[in-house]
C-alpha cells in the first residue's frame, strides 16, 4: 500500500511539474537556426512570465495562432516586438518606434534579412509599412528569417497563447545551452 501512495504521489508530482512548471519541447523545423536546430530539445519555464514581464529577444514557445495553417500545435520563435510598439522593416532591418532595432541574437549572412515573406496569404503584416502591436500581443520572429512563418505571417500574438520561456536545450547533450 505504501508503495502504491508513492506512486501515486510521483505521477501526479510529474503531471503537476509538466503543466504548471516546466516542459520539455521537440524544435521539427529550422526557423530557429542557428539557435535551434531541428531535433533538439528544450526546456521552458512556464512560471517566470507569471513574475515578470516577457522582454524583447526572449524565445518563447507558444501555441498556434488561428491564421497559422501549420500542422504543430506549439511554436518557438523570438520577441522582436512589445505591446504599444510600432514596428517596421527597411533594407532587410528590423525598426522599432523608427530606431533600428539591434539584434544580436541573429546570425551574419542572408538568413538573417528581414523582408516579405513571399506567397503570404496575410499580406498585412510583410510591413510594407509600420505595424503597431495591439496591447496584450507581442511580434515574434524566427531567427531564421528567410525560412520562419512567423508574426510576419500571422500577425503579432496575444499574451494568452505563450505557454513560457526557453531557457535551455538539453538534447542532445552535445548542444546543451542554457539562456
Amino acid at each position: 500500500m505504501e508503495w502504491a501512495v508513492i506512486a501515486v504521489l510521483v505521477v501526479l508530482g510529474t503531471i503537476g511539474l509538466r503543466m504548471f512548471v516546466i516542459q520539455t519541447f521537440y524544435i521539427p523545423s529550422g526557423s530557429m537556426l542557428p539557435t535551434l536546430q531541428i531535433g533538439d530539445r528544450i526546456i521552458v519555464d512556464k512560471v517566470s512570465y507569471h513574475l515578470h514581464s516577457i522582454q524583447r529577444g526572449d524565445i518563447v514557445v507558444f501555441k498556434r495562432p488561428p491564421l497559422e495553417p501549420q500542422d504543430f500545435t506549439d511554436l518557438v520563435k523570438r520577441v522582436v516586438g512589445l505591446p504599444g510598439e510600432t514596428i517596421s522593416t527597411s533594407g532587410g532591418q528590423v525598426y522599432i518606434d523608427g530606431r533600428l532595432l539591434s539584434e544580436p541574437w541573429l546570425p551574419k549572412g542572408p538568413q538573417s534579412y528581414t523582408t516579405a515573406i513571399p506567397g503570404d496569404p496575410h499580406p498585412q503584416f510583410d510591413m510594407p509599412g509600420p505595424v503597431k502591436i495591439p496591447p496584450g500581443e507581442y511580434f515574434v520572429m524566427g531567427d531564421n528569417r528567410t525560412d520562419s512563418q512567423d508574426s510576419r505571417w500571422f500577425g503579432p500574438i496575444p499574451r494568452s497563447l505563450i505557454v513560457g520561456k526557453v531557457v535551455a536545450i538539453v538534447w542532445p547533450l552535445s548542444q546543451f545551452r542554457i539562456f
